[in-house]
């Protein structure tokens, strides 16, 4: 079920079986190197993120990336694939690929430079002749669905929180519905200038909710959010979603991932709510990926 207004999607929650979806936490990480990142590719258009005035230092990025991959590893297996200087946003792969167990999906993305991600044929075989995933590719249509950027999931429940803006229209919600294999989905307006759900929302291991409501158009949606994780609920504030806080994961109980910068911008009472949910905060230092708009977060694909 796909709903739209807040007092449906508390309704429907309540029905939920009680059994888990699925597993909390993905079994690896996928990670595509920022060759040719560019803080003023096309997609700044709808990115107020992007800081196009910023050139990127193309050794610097490389370098936070690696120790990115390093970092994530003492985690999980983390796989990374070669960059292309013709897709510059490619190191956002979680945009355009996604996973649940024994398929891989494809986005389908706004813009062309982006298109072109999704045909990667290294990308597409390892899943099709490596892991034997089938493969479902949300490009064939008329939508707009930018995967885990515009849809962020509660994996254990398998609740979709989908963002509509620009990167994301209403048709691609509901094929991310579907695709997904989600038991209950809600489609809300994201804040005028912002592009993706991710760095507003996150669900970390299916448990807590880390929401900023000024990221949200309407306030009816971030009530609603925050009654259906009651107490699990960390609220940011405008400056720390500015700063990325938003764009976290949790890729193993107990520890949530965010930029070095995302840390440094929580405040006090952030802090201590993050730890009260018994979350501990990792982190790296991105500052030349973050210029490009996206943070540690929009790098990470995950393995189901």
């Amino acid at each position: 079920m796909l709903v739209t207004e807040p007092a449906a999607f508390l309704e429907a929650l309540g029905h939920l079986p009680d059994a888990p979806w699925g597993p909390a936490v993905p079994r690896a990480a996928l990670l595509l190197s920022p060759d040719g990142l560019d803080p003023a590719a096309a997609t700044c258009a709808d990115n107020a993120y992007m800081r196009p005035a910023d050139a990127v230092d193309a050794d610097r990025c490389a370098a936070e990336h690696r120790a990115l991959a390093r970092a994530l590893s003492a985690q999980l297996p983390v796989l990374t694939f070669p960059g292309d200087p013709a897709t510059p946003d490619a190191v956002f792969l979680n945009n355009a690929f996604a996973t649940v167990p024994g398929h891989l999906l494809l986005g389908a993305m706004r813009y062309p430079a982006r298109q072109r991600e999704t045909a990667r044929a290294d990308i597409r075989a390892f899943f099709s002749q490596v892991l034997g995933y089938a493969t479902i590719d949300l490009a064939r249509g008329d939508r707009v669905a930018e995967l885990t950027g515009s849809l962020v999931i509660d994996r254990r429940r398998g609740v979709g929180l989908c963002g509509l803006s620009e990167r994301c229209d209403l048709a691609g919600a509901q094929a991310m519905h579907a695709a997904f294999g989600l038991r209950l989905s809600f489609a809300f307006d994201l804040a005028p200038g912002e592009y993706h759900t991710n760095v507003v929302l996150s669900v970390l291991a299916g448990r807590s909710l880390v929401m900023a409501p000024s990221g949200l158009a309407d306030a009816a949606v971030a009530e609603a959010l925050a009654t259906a994780w009651r107490d699990r609920c960390v609220e940011l504030s405008a400056a720390e979603q500015g700063a990325f806080a938003g764009n976290c994961i949790a890729l193993r109980e107990g520890s949530v991932w965010m930029s070095e910068g995302a840390r440094a911008a929580l405040r006090p009472g952030t802090r201590a709510a993050f730890a009260a949910e018994g979350w501990t905060i990792d982190s790296v230092p991105l500052p030349e990926i973050e210029k490009a708009g996206g943070s540690l977060r929009c790098c990470v694909a995950e393995l189901y």
